[in-house]
């Protein structure tokens, strides 16, 4: 077995990103390293070579022989390869076809008041509290969760089940609790469509139900979505948080001018670095690139987080700076083909919260020093179990 390095590389703060991977970028672009599970990977973290691979036809979600791919964990999510070579393409476009209208810069515009309205209820009710509070469960878990049932049709009040499920299904390090969660969450959401189809509702999951006959599918799609749809938000609120505290001259500027809003949501989603597991793709035939060879058959893996903090790309790539020009697009919805169909809703979520938690709470502050933070562990996101504050 050859030495290769093994990722993900350990981190201490949630906020920065190993040196390692830099390193490994600077000395090899596009490297071999090994996973935790043992296989050889090559591994993308620049911004270039990231963006490229995301847009090449011949990458997909699906391998030849799926008995042989590397597994980057024990995720039934993404810890290895999804799908039929055969039919991917296909499959994946028509779903799209079929989300898209549904997630739509235009019904996502719609929403705003709507969400902005959510987040001054729970501002409200944090105002209503002594604190010290918590922060993740006041405003950075409800708040997304609640967006998310509201748009697909999935009863607020089943939020503690699916956030349980979802746990479970975000596990990497034991496939049979992962897949077995994944199953469970596909079967929750094929008793709600069936619901639908009597009870039609102004929703994503009645929409669907009158589009399509495969419940089975429905509900995998929309059991993604809803993992998807609330998870990485709420992650990325606690860390957005943490990194406007961690700078103050930043969240004073955004205090100043909640117009500044936008600037800093696009700002966070390229520092905030949810997890380092990586998105697993397959070569499905020989990739030429940045002088290396991607065979058939063989597993890249592409970190967004480290890619979007490319020297060669964003000087000072480590700075906090909500004034950032934005000339090059972060990657962390994707690139390409693949981009994020919920790249809209999460802006127009995150929008609402920074343009008005500081200016609610100006004096918003950590309760415990940041390194005593509990966080959730073993799951495919980093992020925080409980963000106590107070003000």
């Amino acid at each position: 077995m050859r030495n290769l390095p093994t990722i993900p590389f350990e981190r201490g703060s949630l906020l920065d990103v190993p040196e390692a991977y830099r390193n490994l970028r600077a000395e090899e672009g596009i490297a071999k390293v090994r996973t935790r599970m043992g296989d050889e990977v090559w591994l993308v973290t620049g911004y270039e070579d990231a963006r490229s691979l995301f847009n090449d036809p011949r990458l997909g979600r699906s391998h030849p022989e799926p008995d042989k791919a590397a597994r980057l964990s024990s995720s039934a999510l993404l810890g290895g390869p999804q799908g039929d070579v055969a039919t991917e393409k296909a499959e994946h476009d028509r779903m799209r076809k079929l989300f898209m209208p549904s997630f739509s810069a235009r019904r996502m515009k719609a929403l705003r008041d709507h969400v902005g309205s959510l987040v001054d209820e729970r501002l409200d009710h944090l105002a209503k509290l002594t604190p010290p509070a918590d922060l993740h469960a006041e405003l950075s878990f409800p708040l997304p969760v609640l967006v998310i049932c509201q748009l697909l049709g999935v009863p607020y009040e089943d939020r503690e089940y699916f956030g349980g499920v979802s746990s479970r299904m975000g596990d990497m390090l034991d496939m049979e609790k992962s897949q077995a969660a994944r199953e469970e969450l596909s079967a929750y959401m094929a008793g709600l469509i069936e619901r639908k189809r009597r009870e039609p509702g102004e929703d994503v999951l009645s929409d669907l139900a009158n589009e399509l006959d495969d419940n089975g599918r429905i509900a995998e799609l929309a059991g993604g979505l809803l993992f998807a749809g609330h998870e990485t938000t709420v992650n990325r609120i606690d860390f957005g948080v943490l990194l406007l505290l961690a700078n103050p001259g930043q969240r004073d500027l955004l205090i100043a001018d909640p117009a500044l809003a936008p600037g800093a949501v696009e700002e966070i989603l390229r520092m905030v670095v949810t997890s380092l597991h990586g998105l697993p793709r397959y070569a499905h035939e020989d990739i030429e690139i940045g002088g290396r060879t991607i065979r058939t058959g063989e597993a890249v893996v592409i970190l967004t987080g480290v890619a979007n903090r490319d020297e060669r790309i964003y000087p000072d790539p480590d700075v906090f700076d909500i004034r950032r020009p934005q000339t090059d697009p972060h990657l962390s919805f994707g690139y390409g083909p693949r981009f994020c169909i919920g790249a809209s809703l999460a802006r127009v979520e995150l929008e609402a919260v920074f343009s008005r938690l500081f200016q609610r709470f100006p004096t918003l502050r950590p309760a415990v020093p940041m390194e005593e933070l509990p966080r959730s562990e073993g799951r495919i996101a980093d992020g925080f179990a409980r963000l106590p504050v107070t003000w």
